[in-house]
């Protein structure tokens, strides 16, 4: 929107996929939320709220008082909430306060200590 430079034809700087610490390409949605739908978002969406419905995004992270219901389509998950349905994703990751009753198809996947899941874990095919 601003530049230093008095070119007006420089190209804009390229956008890059963000770490999940980064604010950039980062949808937060805060805890007094209650969504009732579809979610898609081409970077990271952090779940602080109640949602009900699908979610497709790079990366998900599901707060400590998040709670998600429904299927998830996404690169990287994380869980530190309450999450019910189904996930594919590359990466899945419990940490020791979620609670998960997920079908999960995972390449990866990493439970802590203390993390409470019911579900089945499948691996990709390919």
């Amino acid at each position: 929107m601003f530049s230093k430079t008095s070119d007006p034809t420089s190209a804009p700087p390229v956008s890059r996929p963000t770490a999940p610490g980064s604010n950039s390409a980062r949808s937060v949605l805060g805890a007094d939320l209650k969504i009732t739908g579809e979610i898609t978002s081409t970077g990271w969406v952090e779940v602080l709220g109640e949602i009900d419905g699908n979610i497709t995004a790079n990366g998900l992270i599901i707060g400590q008082e998040g709670r998600v219901k429904g299927s998830v389509n996404a690169h990287t998950v994380e869980v530190k909430g309450k999450f019910d349905g189904k996930v594919a994703c590359e990466s899945f990751t419990l940490r020791a306060s979620s609670q998960v009753k997920a079908d999960v198809t995972t390449a990866a996947l990493v439970i802590e200590s203390g993390a409470q899941i019911e579900g089945r874990f499948l691996k990709p095919k390919g």
